[in-house]
C-alpha cells in the first residue's frame, strides 16, 4: 500500500508523486495499474507524477520489449499517456517505453513527458546502459537497447527538471550537464542486489550535490519473469534527507518541491557557486 509523507511548504510548493510498480508480461494490466495509482496521486494533490521505468512492460525474455516498440507519437503506451495526463491534469513523466530505433533488433529507453494538455514537450533516451554479472544474476542491456546520445530536461512551474533512467544515476558527470535543475527524477528497475547495496547511498549524493530535490520511482517487487527489482522509491530533498519512501509493492510517493527551500539550502551552502571545474 502507499506510505506518504507530506513536506511542509510554503504557499507555492508543487506536489509531486512517484509511482512504484511491480510490473508484468501484459500491457493492459500495467496500464490499469497506473491509472489507478496516478489517480490516487492526483486525488492527493500531486500536480507532477512520474512512472517507473519498464512500466508498461517487463516480458519473460529481455526480446521482448521489441515487439512493442513504438514510432514517435504513434503507439498504444503513448496514447495512453497523453490521455492519462490531459484526463487528470497533471504533468507525468513517463517512467520509460521501447522506442523504436534503425539498429536491428535493438530499441531505445525512451523517457516521454506530457504536460497537463496532454501534449509532449520532452524526450529522453537513455544514454548508460546497465551491465552486471555476479554468479547466476547477469544482465547486458546494450544487447537489446542502443545507446542515446542527449542530455534533456524540461521546463516545469517550479522549475528545471532533469531526466535521467536507473544506471545514470551512477554518472554524476550526467547531472552537472543538466545545469541548474529543481528536481532530477530518476525512474529505475534497480536489481535487489545493486539496489540494496547502493540505491540510496546514489540517490542523496545527486540531492545533495546539486542541492535539489530527487523524485525516484522504482520498480519493487519479484515479477513473474523471475526478476525481483529494490524498490524503495522515494523523494530527497536538497539538503539529502528523505522525505518520503516505499520499500517494496505497489504504491505511491509524495511530498512537495518548494523552491524557497532550495535557494535556502544553496544560500547557506553556496556549494554550486564554489565550483572550479
Amino acid at each position: 500500500m502507499s506510505q506518504t509523507t507530506a513536506q511542509q511548504g510554503h504557499a507555492d510548493s508543487f506536489r509531486v508523486a512517484a509511482i512504484q510498480m511491480v510490473s508484468t508480461p501484459q500491457l493492459e494490466q500495467n496500464f490499469s495499474t497506473a491509472r489507478r495509482l496516478a489517480t490516487e496521486a492526483a486525488q492527493q494533490g500531486a500536480q507532477l507524477v512520474l512512472l517507473p521505468e519498464y512500466w508498461p512492460i517487463m516480458g519473460m525474455h529481455e526480446t521482448d520489449k521489441l515487439a512493442h516498440a513504438e514510432t514517435l507519437d504513434a503507439g498504444p503506451i503513448q496514447t495512453f499517456m497523453a490521455q492519462l495526463a490531459r484526463e487528470l491534469r497533471i504533468w507525468l513523466i513517463g517512467g520509460t517505453l521501447p522506442m523504436a530505433t534503425d539498429e536491428a533488433d535493438k530499441i531505445l529507453n525512451t523517457t516521454l513527458v506530457y504536460n497537463p494538455d496532454g501534449q509532449r514537450v520532452a524526450r529522453y533516451d537513455k544514454i548508460h546502459l546497465f551491465s552486471f554479472t555476479k554468479g547466476e544474476e547477469s544482465y547486458d542491456e546494450a544487447r537489446t537497447i542502443a545507446y542515446g546520445k542527449d542530455v534533456s530536461t524540461f521546463d516545469a512551474p517550479f522549475g528545471q527538471v532533469g531526466l535521467s533512467v536507473c544506471y545514470d544515476l551512477r554518472f554524476p558527470e550526467l547531472y552537472r550537464a543538466m545545469g541548474d535543475c529543481s528536481l532530477i527524477v530518476m525512474p529505475a528497475a534497480f536489481t535487489y542486489t545493486t539496489g540494496k547495496a547502493h540505491w540510496e547511498t546514489l540517490l542523496r549524493a545527486r540531492a545533495i550535490e546539486n542541492q535539489c530535490y530527487v523524485l525516484a520511482a522504482a520498480q519493487g517487487g519479484q515479477h513473474p519473469n523471475g526478476r525481483r527489482t529494490w524498490g524503495h522509491s522515494m523523494l530527497i530533498d536538497p539538503w539529502g534527507e528523505i522525505k518520503s519512501v516505499l520499500a517494496e509493492g505497489e504504491g505511491l510517493v509524495s511530498g512537495n518541491i518548494d523552491p524557497h527551500y532550495i535557494k535556502e539550502v544553496r544560500g547557506n551552502l553556496p556549494a554550486l557557486r564554489h565550483r572550479k571545474l
